[in-house]
């Protein structure tokens, strides 16, 4: 019953926006992750097919129940493994599961299908498989070097029956991985890789903080903005806090590292998180980062900034319907993502002494990514973009090769992007002196942003972009 309960919640929140499937499902610290997953991501699939049955069957004035928990339940009753309760919610269930029967069968009638996985698109039929070629993404795991060595993790998993097959020669390897096989990553070299299946949860190194369960591309930015050991850094949008917690590993946990968030639960989860991986150089704020005062004495020595800002999440498996090429999604959204990404963006280079910023989303969306980099930029000639790892075999939209992409069939990874401006000349000194802008003058610049966001980032009309698109 609190499977169907907690899956159930989850849909609601996607719906509303409130966060990502993956993350969501993560946060609920269900104790069954893989099971609980799984549902949510059938549901969702299936959720056409399953709100027509509900509509045709009169369900929810029969039984009371509210939408998506009904959709849990007749998905696991038609399409799932059976009804995994007992109780009342099975007793109706299966009182009902004759007009629910034949209300699929006429579907697949009317539809001229005779399997259930016929009823979805054929982007659906894929969503979950993340499957091109039949390559599936690897479980990628992070060493913590705050509490163990990469060393000391192949010594003990070998000790538990694991076999190392050294580091990787090519991107290809990683995909050759099956039972308890695993390498080093080609690239990363505090990075372990397993075979897909492989599940690490209710392992002890986890439990403990001595890995992190974190995907490769989601690793790239805090890999590739490089904070010195003892700097002060700035983690702009930092919840749920991997990319926190590999920030204070890389700088040894000295120096400052401040993270901002302005969802008060999601930070909880993050510092319970943090104190597991050990970090203790951090600050925690549950604060809109647009409001933090890059003048303020507490960040005069910043000189590098992670900024992953809030996207639509369309390079996630599992977090959107279809091929996120296709879906144009909700445009309105999209606009004002973009809005706020590059407001975000805009708002980093004002910190006086900053000298490297990594921008990273997990969107595949030009609109979210190079047109973003390339708005500020025009704003801020100050700044430059830096050549990220030229042997990476997927570069950003022309012009801006020198971003990184990520995706399932060229990087076997989640989709992403990842982009590093560099300050091109010394800090003004004199910026030290100069008095916060006054509340009229923020609205005023703020008011002349949207507007150049809005001539940015509109396409032209006679122009359709290319865009490359990561399968999930």
């Amino acid at each position: 019953m609190a499977l169907y309960m907690k899956a159930a919640e989850i849909l609601g929140k996607v719906e509303q926006k409130k966060g990502a499937v993956k993350t969501l499902v993560y946060d609920s610290k269900f104790q069954n992750i893989k099971q609980l997953f799984a549902l949510v991501c059938e549901t969702q699939k299936y959720s056409p097919v399953l709100q027509e049955i509900i509509e045709n069957t009169r369900l929810l004035k029969h039984t009371n129940l509210r939408q998506n928990l009904a959709k849990v339940l007749v998905y696991d009753l038609l399409i799932g493994q059976g009804i995994k309760c007992g109780g009342s919610w099975k007793a109706m269930m299966l009182k009902h599961r004759s007009r629910l029967q034949a209300a699929l069968a006429r579907i697949k009638v009317k539809r001229k299908v005779s399997r259930n996985q016929d009823l979805l698109s054929p982007s659906s039929q894929h969503k979950n498989d993340f499957l091109l070629l039949g390559v599936e993404i690897p479980r990628y795991v992070r060493v913590n070097t705050l509490k163990t060595t990469v060393e000391d993790v192949i010594d003990y998993l070998k000790r538990e029956g694991f076999s190392y097959q050294g580091k990787a020669n090519q991107l290809g390897d990683l995909c050759s991985l099956s039972g308890k096989t695993f390498m080093n990553d080609l690239h990363l070299r505090d990075l372990l890789v397993f075979s897909a299946k492989m599940d690490f949860h209710n392992h002890y190194l986890y439990k403990a903080g001595h890995i992190i369960l974190q995907d490769k591309a989601s690793c790239l930015p805090a890999y590739l903005l490089d904070p010195p050991v003892g700097g002060h850094v700035i983690d702009a949008c930092a919840a749920p806090g991997n990319k926190t917690s590999h920030l204070a590993a890389i700088m040894k946990n000295k120096g400052k590292l401040f993270a901002f968030d302005i969802d008060t639960k999601r930070l909880s989860t993050m510092s319970t998180l943090l104190l597991r991986a050990g970090v203790t150089c951090h600050q925690l704020a549950n604060e809109d980062f647009l409001k933090v005062d890059p003048l303020s004495p507490a960040y005069k020595d910043v000189t590098h900034i992670l900024l992953d800002p809030s996207c639509t999440g369309s390079g996630m498996v599992c977090l959107h319907d279809g091929n996120p090429e296709e879906q144009e999604q909700d445009p309105e959204r999209l606009k004002a993502l973009a809005g706020f990404q590059l407001r975000c963006l805009n708002h980093s280079l004002k910190f006086p002494k900053l000298q490297h910023l990594v921008y990273s989303t997990c969107s595949v969306h030009c609109q979210e990514n190079e047109e973003v980099v390339s708005a500020c930029l025009e704003k801020n000639s100050d700044f430059r973009l830096v050549h990220l790892l030229p042997e990476w075999p997927e570069r950003g939209c022309d012009p801006l090769i020198q971003c990184l992409r990520a995706s399932t069939t060229k990087t076997f990874t989640h989709g992403f992007f990842v982009a590093m401006l560099e300050r091109q000349a010394t800090p003004n000194t004199e910026s030290f002196d100069k008095k916060p802008a006054s509340v009229s003058e923020l609205f005023v610049e703020e008011e002349q942003t949207e507007v150049f966001v809005e001539k940015q980032l509109q396409p032209p009309a006679a122009k359709k972009r290319k865009r490359k698109t990561p399968k999930m």
